[in-house]
């Protein structure tokens, strides 16, 4: 790893597979407080920033239900066949829609600085128009036996053709307003100061297309090697405050400007960083590294090296949040007589409140508020869950121990789910002063917080391995940790439908859950 510079052809994913595993050491964790400055421009982020690849989903389908609307009435507005079928119509038409869509794909007319210049690529736009229409007007002359007369067509097209052209006109206004006022944007961090950072800062800022908002600049150097101020943009404070400083703002990339002959300190910093919900990307406009070419990416003409990526990020994110919303609903139907007899067992048999609510790690290490049903006698519950409950706990109440050995006292993070708190599926959320002996979590596996770079779950990997209850011991919390990365690596809408239809299973085997 450490001859990183000499590789001609170095693959990435071995590198992110050697950085992941070099963060299992034990290397105690300190929190590092932000200075004044760097929290005042952290507030500044708090809001959440639209993103590019979204506004490109939507746009599309805007196009392709318009397209379709278009097809559709002016198929109408003509003398229909005695023997003319609503469904057929409405197939042909829609296909139609569809390969009009492909073909403004094909055309390179759904990327950002496509749609920015809207006049510039008029032309390419109404071809792909003209394609499909053609298509279109065929497969519905042939669909109805009657060939569709030319006089409406022609109105058909140009119809077509003035909303394309009205329409990218007015996106193109809305995302240079977007961009200018901080809605559409990626916001980064430079890692690094110095003339590294300096010369990526100005070839960044020549890209007429340019869709990163630098927030600032972290650096350890002191002002002798790394100045205050570089390319105009000021130094935020050092290595150990940009993790906070990430995750207060919404940052989404850290974009490391280091010398190639500085390889030894870009690892230690990726082992660092890699825990983060953001992309990870390394300058490469004046670097002697070469990567195999998937692994860039470009900002214009500015190359990047691609080291981590998101996860479960723009419509993957909307797709999860759509199953979750589904599934939990699902759910809470099936449920409620058990949740209500859940309910009334809790408030008859001991006193106190029905829920209990305890601080947990949430998303991006935020703490959340999840609720359980109270298992526990009021006057011995534990909100920070430093003494972990064993087996034959005499804090738990009779009628708790069946709740947590049958995992019922789960069920109402249900509507955490709903809230959008937690997932239906993901890493299991832990309280947040929650250790394994006298030590925290992540003072035994300094990965530890990388499970949070996605939402926490109601279920997950681990707990359908067999991995659930206590962890008084080192090696349980990192079995759980590692199988809660290999989710997080290897997401996908199926995979959370496995770990779903698994759960149910997975709760007769009880010799952990106390």
């Amino acid at each position: 790893m450490s001859d990183l510079g000499n590789r001609q052809d170095l693959d990435l994913e071995a590198l992110r597979r050697s950085i992941a595993d070099g963060g299992s050491h034990t290397v105690p964790a300190t929190p590092v407080e932000l200075n004044p400055f760097a929290k005042q421009i952290a507030d500044q982020f708090r809001d959440n920033n639209y993103s590019p690849t979204m506004l490109i989903g939507q746009f599309r389908l805007f196009e392709l239900a318009s397209l379709l609307a278009i097809c559709l009435l002016a198929c109408y507005l003509q003398p229909v066949p005695a023997d003319s079928h609503f469904l057929t119509r409405f197939v042909v038409t829609a296909v139609g829609a569809t390969l009009t869509v492909l073909f403004l794909q094909l055309a390179d007319t759904y990327l950002i600085p496509s749609i920015r210049a809207a006049r510039r690529n008029a032309g390419r736009v109404l071809a792909a128009w003209a394609m499909g229409f053609i298509l279109t007007y065929l497969g519905v002359s042939i669909a109805e036996g009657v060939l569709y007369p030319v006089g409406a067509a022609t109105i058909w097209f140009l119809c077509g053709c003035a909303f394309l052209l009205g329409e990218r006109l007015l996106t193109a206004y809305a995302i240079r307003h977007w961009a200018r006022n901080g809605v559409m944007e990626r916001r980064a961090v430079i890692v690094g100061g110095g003339e590294p950072a300096k010369q990526f800062i100005r070839a960044l800022e020549q890209q007429p297309d340019n869709d990163i908002r630098i927030c600032g600049i972290f650096d350890d150097r002191g002002s002798d090697r790394s100045p205050s101020v570089v390319a105009g943009y000021p130094k935020l404070g050092t290595f150990a405050e940009l993790v906070e400083f990430a995750r207060l703002a919404r940052i989404d990339m850290l974009i490391i400007a280091l010398p190639a002959s500085a390889e030894a300190r870009i690892l230690q910093l990726l082992r660092k960083l890699w825990v983060l919900p953001v992309d990870i990307r390394l300058a490469a406009h004046a670097n002697r590294l070469r990567f195999r070419p998937r692994s860039y990416s470009h900002v214009g003409s500015v190359p990047m090296f691609d080291i981590f990526d998101k996860p479960i990020r723009d419509w993957d994110s909307v797709a999860k949040r759509a199953f979750d919303i589904v599934f939990t609903l699902i759910a809470i139907v099936l449920l409620w007589p058990i949740m209500l007899a859940a309910a009334i067992a809790v408030k008859t048999t001991s006193e106190g409140p029905i829920l209990f609510r305890q601080n947990r790690h949430g998303f991006n290490n935020e703490t959340i508020k999840v609720l359980k049903f109270r298992s526990m006698y009021t006057n011995m519950s534990d909100q920070t869950a430093v003494k972990a409950v064993t087996k034959g706990d005499p804090r738990v109440t009779p009628v708790g121990r069946f709740l947590r050995k049958s995992s019922i006292d789960e069920l109402p993070q249900l509507f955490n789910v709903l809230k959008g708190e937690l997932s239906l599926v993901g890493p299991r959320p832990h309280a947040v002063h929650a250790q394994t002996g006298e030590r925290k979590y992540v003072d035994v596996i300094e990965s530890y917080f990388a499970r949070h770079r996605v939402k926490p779950g109601v279920t997950g990997w681990a707990q359908v391995k067999g991995l659930r209850g206590e962890l008084d011991s080192d090696e349980k919390i990192r079995a759980r940790t590692q199988h809660d990365l290999d989710y997080i690596e290897n997401w996908s809408l199926l995979f959370d439908l496995k770990i779903l239809f698994l759960t149910p299973i997975s709760l007769f085997n009880t010799d952990n859950a106390y």
